[in-house]
């Protein structure tokens, strides 16, 4: 699937986006998708088994929160999650996040909730 050929503007990809927690594909590049979304207030514990998970802070700030420990991002902050990491995202205000992940993750790593979504529903339109 070729999404983009052409340049885009990473911050208007954010205006499709009016649900929480729904990431949106914006691309994709050697397997991996490149993915935005709009965050606020807590996720859900998960892993992914076999995948890292990278989260670039476009805008606002968030918390990672791990097993035995927790990370604060803030603006232009990038953190990857290793692969087989149980991890919990939250935020207190809206925070706009940038994701890259092989095509393959899950978007709720190894559970699956009411906040799951499909690859279809990821799709940005």
């Amino acid at each position: 699937m070729q999404l983009f050929t052409n340049p885009f503007n990473t911050l208007t990809s954010f205006n499709s986006i009016s649900e929480y927690w729904s990431p949106k594909i914006i691309g994709e590049l050697n397997g991996q998708y490149i993915k935005v979304a709009k965050l606020k207030g807590e996720f859900v514990w998960h892993k992914h088994e076999f995948e890292d998970e990278m989260f670039l802070i476009v805008k606002g700030n968030l918390k990672i929160e791990l097993e035995n420990d927790s990370v604060q991002l803030q603006e232009g902050d990038v953190y990857i999650v290793p692969k087989n990491t149980m991890h919990n995202p939250m935020c207190e205000a809206e925070c706009w996040v940038m994701l890259m992940e092989p095509k393959e993750t899950l978007h709720t790593g190894n559970v699956q909730t009411e906040k799951s979504k499909s690859i279809k529903n990821q799709l940005k339109t």
